[in-house]
């Protein structure tokens, strides 16, 4: 065969399909992206518009409290005005920061006959388990009330736990439940900021209070995810909370309403976002929730790739299949309103849990680029420039202090968009890893200290972990259209492109995050 008769051919085939087959896909792709882009620029402008009003009109959560005498009303100060209260801590293998999270619960301000820490521990290490056990003996020693609660199996995982934490007789008798996750550090004073609104509005279920984060500045990474984390409490949040009294529940540093658990159905473990299907089902059993901004808890980012790529496959593949096994369900019901109905499937479900994913990747990180190889197609600048700017600048409002990291946070999110994107298909489609469920890996203060850069031996890690192959495939791809737009286009896509495809190698070598080097 002739030296270049095979580089002739590809060319050839090429221009025979390009114009009947690509240009035709490439526009239908193009048209697509520009109106869920338009959905996601609605839907965000929309809630930072209600968030406004908020702040304007100075609009209160429903039932607002305070404090002491609010939880005491009518009791004359006796300890049986308090309502009886359990705290469950689900830990699995949490030898880093379970000191902390007993710590804290067992540190909360209220009466000591009136609360209950129970910790579910499905620890599989069997020193972990007995240095939990410990803890909780020490505490219990000072006279705590804490429960030390094991199982035989994870099945269920954290929904099982919770859900066999409330079978016992003494948490039967339990009026509300504090739910913290282990690297969660409530203040002394959670429980009477928190239970006041329970107490006074009894079409109340739920209170979500905010999180902070104790390692926000700790690398690259987590300031990233600090500012999206920041956007989802000071906006969606907020607005869920003020407009119709339902969001997602995030888990933890919340306290539930058990009778309102228990209507709902209790804990379940068919998706991996146990909180997200609870506040969904009680919300339509008729149930309203409050989101506190000004109440804090402090917890820990993931600092770590691997940790933190299991958390957003867990958070992205979750909601999209708890959508797929509910939608029915919320268009039948009859307890709820039509502007609720509406609000639950499009704004929560399709909008921000699915095609927020689906069009950051597919639009900035395929469709984008593939038009500099194919020029008949072209996307007008409103869509490819305007579009995308204002939609950055209106997540940027929850973190004003890392507005000026805003140009990696768009690289890093596109990034990671590729993760969400085969997670949120695999929820939707229940393929594969639909019901992985990965604990979250903390490292706390202990094991930071260690950590390389600080004196510590030199690092050493496997080459498994740090290798991503779609992300250098897509680095790849990136690259190419790059070189291809600067030599023979005119729209000037290869700036971003180069800086997009050094982000997506930047990930797909490791080399972002926390670094913790084999034991």
């Amino acid at each position: 065969m002739p030296a270049g008769s095979g580089g002739d051919a590809a060319a050839a085939v090429w221009r025979q399909v390009k114009s009947p087959v690509v240009v035709p896909l490439l526009w239908l792709s193009v048209a697509l992206c520009l109106a869920m882009s338009v959905m996601l620029l609605a839907e965000k402008a929309y809630m930072v518009a209600v968030v406004l009003s908020t702040r304007l009109y100075r609009w209160e959560p429903i039932g607002d409290g305070d404090g002491d005498d609010d939880v005491e009303a009518g009791g004359g100060g006796r300890s049986e005005a308090y309502p009886m209260v359990l705290v469950q801590i689900p830990m699995y293998n949490e030898r880093e920061v379970y000191q902390v999270s007993i710590g804290a619960a067992c540190g909360l301000s209220w009466p000591a006959d009136r609360i209950i820490v129970q910790v579910l521990d499905d620890s599989t290490d069997p020193v972990t388990k007995e240095l939990v056990r410990g803890e909780c003996e020490r505490w219990a020693s000072k006279g705590v009330d804490v429960r030390y609660e094991v199982r035989d199996s994870r099945r269920g995982y954290k929904a099982g736990a919770l859900r066999e934490g409330m079978k016992r007789d003494y948490a039967r008798g339990c009026d509300v439940v504090a739910i913290f996750d282990a690297d969660f550090q409530p203040e002394p004073g959670f429980l009477r900021r928190a239970v006041p609104f329970l107490i006074h509005n009894p079409e109340l279920a739920l209170v979500q209070a905010r999180w902070t984060f104790v390692n926000a500045d700790e690398c690259l990474m987590t300031r990233m995810q600090e500012m999206s984390l920041d956007y989802h409490f000071t906006v969606e949040q907020e607005v869920g909370s003020s407009i119709h009294a339902f969001f997602g529940f995030n888990g933890t540093a919340g306290v539930w309403r058990i009778s309102a658990l228990n209507e709902a159905g209790g804990w379940k473990d068919r998706t991996t976002v146990e909180d997200m299907d609870l506040a969904v089902r009680a919300s339509l059993k008729g149930w309203k929730f409050v989101f506190l901004g000004d109440l804090m808890v402090k917890n820990e980012l993931p600092s770590t790739l691997k940790a933190y790529r299991y958390q957003q496959h867990r958070w992205s593949c979750g909601p999209a299949n708890l959508f797929r096994k509910m939608l029915m369900e919320i268009v039948r019901n009859k307890k709820v309103t039509l502007w609720k109905k509406i609000h639950v499937i499009y704004n929560f479900f399709l909008v921000r849990k699915i095609i927020a994913h689906i069009v950051t990747f597919v639009f900035y990180c395929i469709v984008i680029p593939a038009t500099v190889l194919v020029p008949e197609v072209e996307i007008p600048r409103w869509g490819s420039v305007y579009i995308p700017t204002i939609i950055t600048l209106l997540n940027a409002v929850g973190t004003p202090r890392s507005f000026h990291l805003i140009v990696f946070w768009v690289l890093f999110e596109n990034v990671m968009s590729l993760h969400r994107t085969k997670a949120t298909f695999i929820g939707l489609l229940e393929a594969g890893r639909v019901n992985e469920w990965v604990v979250t890996e903390k490292l706390g203060d202990a094991l930071r200290m260690k950590l390389p850069g600080k004196g510590s031996k030199k690092l050493r890690m496997r080459i498994g972990d740090r290798l991503h192959v779609l992300e250098l495939g897509v680095a790849a791809y990136l690259f190419f259209c790059g070189c291809y737009d600067v030599a023979f286009g005119n729209n000037h896509y290869y700036i971003f492109l180069f800086l997009q495809s050094i982000a997506f190698f930047v990930v797909g070598v490791g080399y972002i995050g926390t670094f913790v080097p084999l034991s």
